[in-house]
């Protein structure tokens, strides 16, 4: 009876991958319409070529199976990054789009959202992890550098020991494009030890954050929502 449980679990776990799969097509295609002709040329060739070289050493079925298997994986992985850009293609430019980014890292990075917005929709997130603090910014540049500016005096007064880089996410000049925050955020010098991560963290939180008793929804926010007029622009005030 449980082997039955399990060989239906994996049958209902199929299906809704490769659901998955077929949605995250669909939206890649709607912004990279030659998608599909991309994958099956990456395959197929990928494929002829490992097949071509087993029939010149006369190991056509030795090298056609590795060679139909390193075609699946290569058509995956170059699947893969085009739907990531894609996604962040239709993601750029919306209010929230760099807090998705950072809240889907989970690589030892602590992230905390919107710990400083005005009624712009002008936001200010936090991560910290090995590189210390990083505040990031959504939104009008000359605001936001007056958030973080704010957002770094409040957090020096229980971690003024601790790094802080600033990050303002766009394509300005000084300015970090939404595709590349992630491996921006990664290549910061790491200087701080797990537990240290860990107990900075818990002092910034101590602090209180702005959101904690308004609810947001999770990924980039609608367009043109504000927020209400009882709200203040920076935390700690």
């Amino acid at each position: 009876m449980a082997r039955k449980d399990k060989s239906k679990a994996q049958a209902d776990e199929n299906p809704g991958r490769l659901k998955q799969i077929g949605l995250t097509y669909k939206m890649t295609r709607r912004g990279d319409r030659w998608i599909g002709w991309i994958i099956s040329a990456v395959g197929l060739g990928t494929f002829g070529v490992i097949l071509g070289l087993g029939f010149l050493i006369g190991h056509p079925i030795y090298l056609g199976i590795l060679g139909l298997l390193v075609a699946l994986l290569t058509t995956a992985i170059v699947f893969g990054r085009r739907a990531e850009r894609a996604a962040f293609g239709q993601m750029e430019g919306q209010p929230g789009a760099a807090a998705a980014v950072l809240e889907n890292m989970r690589r030892g990075i602590n992230f905390t959202p919107a710990v400083a917005i005005d009624r712009n929709q002008n936001v200010v997130h936090r991560a910290v992890g090995k590189c210390g603090v990083v505040l990031v910014g959504e939104g009008n540049p000359n605001r936001l550098k007056q958030l973080i500016a704010a957002e770094k005096r409040r957090m020096n007064r229980v971690v003024s020991d601790v790094p802080v880089h600033d990050v303002i996410v766009g394509r300005g000049e000084g300015q970090v494009e939404l595709k590349k925050l992630r491996s921006t955020v990664l290549k910061f010098p790491k200087v701080l030890a797990g537990p240290r991560v860990t107990e900075v963290n818990d002092r910034l939180r101590a602090m209180g954050d702005l959101m904690q008793n308004m609810p947001l929804p999770k990924g980039p926010m609608p367009k043109g929502m504000r927020l209400p007029k009882g709200n203040i622009q920076r935390r700690g005030r």
